[in-house]
């Protein structure tokens, strides 16, 4: 089972957090974690995202960086 944290910056829109959950989901990844803040700019915030799941991460990295509200992902190993 791999375990990591990946390091998103959304674009604030509705959805946006449903519309990641679901693709890691689908993704056969599980959730363990969320933590977020708004960037000073007000119009997007930066998310991050424990998960754990049997494929590699770049597997998911690639599905999340085609979403519209996504506009950097990163994925690193959790410790």
């Amino acid at each position: 089972m791999h375990r990591f944290q990946l390091d998103l910056t959304l674009r604030r829109a509705e959805g946006a957090l449903v519309r990641v959950l679901g693709t890691v989901e689908r993704r056969g990844f599980r959730p363990l974690g969320v933590e977020g803040e708004t960037r000073v700019d007000g119009d997007r915030w930066h998310l991050r995202l424990a998960v754990e799941g049997e494929r590699a991460p770049g597997t998911l990295t690639a599905q999340l960086a085609k979403l519209h509200d996504c506009l950097a992902v990163e994925a690193t190993p959790c410790r």
